[in-house]
């Protein structure tokens, strides 16, 4: 699957290069439609079935590269998680006068959901060959019919934030989400060996899961679920030309985020981004630089099992945003690594246009963006829970310091790699990223990430 979607966004490149001769001089006019099928593939979830887009309104072309609205949607299943996602949202900062408005609706349902512990490196693995483990689907000869990092979790999510001027380029933004969440052991349908036609499942009892929850690392109030209700109010700061792919300015956030439902607690984010124009007059386009400060921490209260993963956004440029590591924070890592209280990462890329052309009406570049990442924990999740398991060892099959090494909390994350981006009229990009995480113990080999938008 990887070999064929770089040939054909090769051989698209080639084949369109002819095109390039004409630059992006015309705007823009009403509706505009990007439709793809999800036909991806991860390490984490197998093979992604079913459609994705975005629905763009320009209205008479004044607001352009920016849409009067915008709406996004996704249905897909993946084969190997057999995850299911629903996703519906909305996004306009005309349909209010001097207001944007994003609001959403998200289902997601993971059967098989990898829950990895919590604070990314200091969480080790808890049984021989472990790497034969690291996915949902593979199973080790020496441990047959175990995935020990499964899991499962349904989650509704309904999503609504605004942003209003203060003066030019400062907004103030506020936003209310509810969350919905129910999670346990692994649903499990069954799966077939080669050469063996019986079906085999996996062992719900043997997990990381079960393990934390017997430790009390996870309570009993969490490990089943419950309702989450976050509130956030902040600050936000956007110099950019374009939203979608700028080619220069600043954007910052800085808010509040807390849950007023049970398990109570209170977030502080902040966000830096900011886009170098590099005068390189290529002919389709400067080079970018392009780099991301950001920082999240609880301040108050203990975020519960079913909410840690997630990372708030005022505006959401993927359809979930969550967990450290993976396509949101630190690229070449395994999806949601890294679940912990407090995360400080950078993200810095180049982003270079090879060629523009004009197709259907429709206009079109291909760019690549080398990158490099970076993070580091700054608040540690569960530390006292961790101590006070210390002397609970025999609630496990496994000592804790088999599954868990506090001394790791603080070590220093990092990855590089590389991306190949085909954006239409400058908004609808098309994303295929490879990177490879060089902090030996959450290395999981060549990582990939194949969706939609810059990462940031």
């Amino acid at each position: 699957m990887k070999k064929i979607l770089i040939s054909v966004m090769l051989f698209a490149a080639c084949v369109f290069a002819v095109s390039a001769q004409e630059k992006e001089k015309e705007v823009k006019k009403g509706w505009s439609f990007g439709v793809l099928p999800t036909a991806t593939f991860s390490v984490d979830n197998g093979f992604q079935a079913g459609a994705f887009g975005d629905v763009y309104n320009y209205g008479d072309g004044n607001t352009y590269p920016d849409p009067l609205h915008k709406f996004s949607w996704e249905v897909s299943y993946f084969t190997k998680s057999q995850r299911m996602r629903f996703y519906l949202a909305y996004d306009s900062k005309y349909l209010i006068p001097n207001m944007r408005v994003n609001v959403s609706a998200t289902y997601v349902r993971d059967p098989l959901y990898s829950f990895w512990g919590f604070n990314g490196g200091a969480s080790l693995a808890g049984l021989a060959n472990p790497y034969d483990l690291w996915t949902n689907k593979d199973v080790n000869s020496n441990y047959f019919g175990i995935n020990y990092y499964g899991m499962s979790r349904n989650m509704l999510r309904i999503l609504a934030n605004v942003q209003g001027r203060i003066v030019p380029h400062l907004n103030w933004a506020a936003g209310i989400n509810f969350w919905n969440w129910q999670v346990g052991d692994m649903k499990d349908t069954g799966f077939k060996v080669k050469g063996d036609n019986d079906k085999h499942y996996y062992d719900k009892t043997s997990t990381l899961y079960r393990d934390y929850v017997a430790l009390g690392i996870i309570s009993a109030d969490e490990a089943a679920g419950g309702n989450a209700l976050e509130l956030n109010a902040g600050l936000v700061f956007d110099t950019r030309d374009i939203e979608a792919a700028p080619n220069r300015g600043i954007w910052a956030e800085a808010y509040l985020n807390g849950n007023v439902l049970a398990h109570q607690y209170l977030k502080a984010c902040v966000y830096f981004r900011h886009y170098v124009d590099i005068p390189i007059h290529i002919k389709a386009g400067d080079p970018v630089f392009a780099y991301r400060l950001a920082w999240q921490q609880t301040i108050a209260g203990q975020t519960p099992l079913y909410m840690i993963q997630n990372v708030p956004l005022l505006v959401q440029r993927n359809m979930i945003s969550e967990g450290f590591g993976s396509s949101n924070t630190i690229r070449g890592l395994r999806e949601n690594r890294i679940l912990t209280e407090g995360f400080a990462w950078l993200n810095t890329e180049l982003r270079v246009k090879i060629v523009n052309f004009k197709l259907f009406n429709q206009f079109f570049y291909i760019a690549v963006n080398p990158f490099f990442d970076a993070g580091i924990i700054t608040k540690a999740a569960r530390a006292q829970a961790f101590e006070r398991a210390k002397t609970a060892n025999a609630a496990t099959f496994l000592p804790l310091s088999s599954i868990y090494d506090a001394s790791k909390v603080g070590d220093i994350v990092y990855s590089a790699g590389a991306g190949l981006k085909i954006a239409m009229n400058q908004n609808f990009i098309i994303s295929a990223e490879f990177a490879k995480c060089f902090y030996k113990p959450l290395d999981a080999g060549l990582w990939i990430g194949i969706g939609i938008n810059y990462q940031f």
